[in-house]
């Protein structure tokens, strides 16, 4: 009703200057009968044929008036996608804000294509350069493994560090490519679990850690690849802040991977961001590489899939991070 009311004032408003005329030319005919000495009814009767045509007039008005207001106001809605022409202009006015409108939606396209263009153009780059460096990397570790000393082993700890910074960089590419890069099915939690496990071997040896792990029969509706590098980068954070003791991985019977660590711990005032874009913490503070963007990737990844992620920690003692498995929102591909 309020806003019926408001589109009711909104419409007079509009015509006051014709309901002013027609006011007007009402009374320069009831003057001119008064004058010729016609009888007061005739006056009344004809500024009250005119009060009539003008309520009709204005009725009508107002119909068509809503009727095209609806129409502007989907179009605002739908702006960015619309593909039928704006409503008729019936003044010059509105026939050049019409006007303006279509050129402003002409150059924002032209714009969004051009921008599109160049974003993608530095998609393939990126992508071509992560898939490039892999080969250098490759080599570097071929010839570190010709020799067992403690030096070689501690530049291919770095090595393997780049690789990961690598491998995340092309995750984060993808992250927004939506299901194209998805292979939905069931897959054994087992094997994706002890592949990242081998994986990350020598650098629990290299730092001393023990990594638990008892096995899983479980059975997971997922895509592999986004869970193996949700798990790594799990497990990655957990030997970056474990100093001593180990990691232990479990699953519940309700297929909740957890990943628990005996390490610094988060503060209770940063657990709450974690997993926001660029978020470091104390724990970023006090380790001048970090970069905030692991457990970000985490997070989107796992909403990529489905999957819920959550995080709890007590400082000083350690952190456990949860990713629930479970889920009815996926299909079999």
């Amino acid at each position: 009703m309020e806003r019926e009311r408001h589109l009711l004032w909104t419409c007079l408003r509009s015509h006051w200057r014709g309901a002013a005329v027609l006011v007007l030319f009402t009374a320069i005919s009831a003057l001119v009968l008064a004058l010729y000495g016609a009888p007061a009814e005739a006056a009344l009767y004809a500024g009250g044929l005119c009060a009539l045509a003008g309520l009709g007039l204005l009725a009508a008005g107002y119909v068509r008036f809503r009727r095209e207001h609806e129409k502007r106001l989907a179009a605002l809605e739908n702006i960015l996608i619309l593909t039928e022409p704006l409503p008729p202009a019936d003044t010059p006015a509105e026939a050049d804000f019409r006007a303006m409108a279509e050129r402003m939606k002409a150059a924002y396209g032209a714009l969004v294509t051009e921008t599109e263009r160049t974003r993608q153009e530095h998609l393939d780059w990126y992508a071509a350069w992560v898939h490039q460096i892999k080969t250098p990397i490759a080599v570097m570790q071929m010839t570190l493994q010709a020799e067992d000393t403690p030096e070689h082993r501690a530049l291919e700890a770095e090595l393997f560090r780049i690789r990961q910074y690598a491998q995340m960089a092309l995750t984060y590419l993808r992250l927004d490519e939506g299901g194209s890069d998805l292979v939905i099915r069931d897959y054994d939690l087992d094997g994706i679990i002890r592949q990242a496990v081998r994986k990350y071997a020598p650098q629990f040896v290299g730092k001393k850690l023990y990594l638990r792990y008892e096995g899983t029969d479980a059975k997971v509706l997922t895509d592999e690849k986004w869970l193996s590098f949700i798990l790594e980068q799990l497990l990655d954070n957990a030997v970056k802040y474990t100093p001593a003791g180990g990691v232990t991985v479990a699953v519940s019977p309700e297929k909740v991977l957890s990943v628990a660590d005996t390490g610094i711990g988060i503060a209770a005032e940063d657990l709450p961001r974690v997993f926001e874009k660029g978020f470091t913490g104390y724990n970023g503070r006090t380790d001048k590489t970090a970069t905030g963007l692991g457990l970000y990737l985490c997070r989107r990844s796992a909403e990529k899939l489905r999957h819920r992620l959550w995080a709890e920690s007590t400082p000083g003692k350690g952190s456990v991070f949860y990713l629930d498995l479970h889920t009815d929102k996926l299909e079999v591909e």
